[in-house]
């Protein structure tokens, strides 16, 4: 059975050799991670975006369900904290509707020796239920994912119908001084200069539509905090991106849970 060891330690223990060094360096990458002993160049910091997520030290046991998976670090993390199922699904970055693929994620798994412990499946997430999957788990994640999404309100439907005990959402969120349900919407690029950017929910709008597909039990484990909007907002400036939309950007992780659990305080965390 897998610990809950990071995939630095794992990846350390493995000398890379030359063959997948090469293999890397041919693709591009979303997830930096560490595989056979190769940082992958990734755009997505795992280091610094796992610890946020608070994800259970151990899955032992459990089945995990990981929506919008690109290139895998956080099924493979799955498997490391032990649990028994994991299937990693995509269908944005796996079937060339963008500039990822589904190589990054294959290489990964093997490089880690992980091809029987995850399991992949390309398939959209309106797509997704326990009538096309053939079944349900117990932990779901849904991670930058949510704001990509036309129709985040279904999909969140169709996540809930697939998920027994715990979803962890992580996505971008806006107009959090808002005490009412409210959500930024971008007809263009006007988010990160993604026209695959449409919606951010503030925490109102999030916490409401997660207790309506079902989950009662609604947390917040952590949203960036506004020394970071502000160092991020500085560091953009300096590029001359706009300050407002700089500023304006937060990203922010819920748990949604069938039943209450422990809170986690989200200030706990950079």
């Amino acid at each position: 059975m897998f610990g809950v060891r990071s995939q630095e330690t794992v990846g350390a223990r493995r000398p890379a050799s030359d063959e997948l060094r090469d293999a890397v360096s041919r693709l591009r990458w979303y997830h930096k991670m560490d595989i056979g002993g190769v940082r992958t160049p990734g755009v997505s910091d795992t280091r610094r975006a796992l610890p946020r997520l608070h994800l259970p030290d151990s899955l032992e046991g459990k089945s995990v369900l990981d929506v919008g998976a690109w290139d895998g670090f956080y099924s493979f993390e799955a498997a490391r904290r032990g649990a028994r199922r994991v299937l990693a699904t995509d269908s944005f970055a796996w079937d060339g509707s963008s500039w990822g693929s589904q190589e990054g994620f294959l290489l990964a798994r093997k490089a880690l020796g992980l091809e029987t412990a995850v399991e992949a499946r390309t398939i959209d997430v309106l797509d997704l239920g326990p009538e096309t999957l053939g079944e349900t788990f117990d932990v779901t994640l849904l991670l930058g994912v949510l704001y990509h999404l036309r129709d985040p309100v279904t999909a969140l439907e169709r996540v809930a119908s697939v998920t027994r005990e715990l979803l962890v959402l992580e996505t971008e969120t806006a107009l959090g001084w808002l005490a009412t349900p409210a959500a930024r919407v971008y007809p263009a690029a006007e988010l990160n200069h993604d026209d695959t950017n449409y919606f951010s929910f503030n925490q109102s709008a999030l916490e409401g539509l997660l207790r309506h597909v079902g989950f009662p039990a609604v947390s917040v484990v952590y949203r960036t905090p506004l020394s970071r909007r502000l160092a991020r907002t500085t560091w953009l400036g300096v590029r001359g991106e706009p300050l407002r939309s700089a500023f304006r950007s937060a990203r922010i992780v819920l748990h949604a849970r069938r039943s209450p659990a422990p809170d986690i305080d989200p200030g706990a965390l950079p």
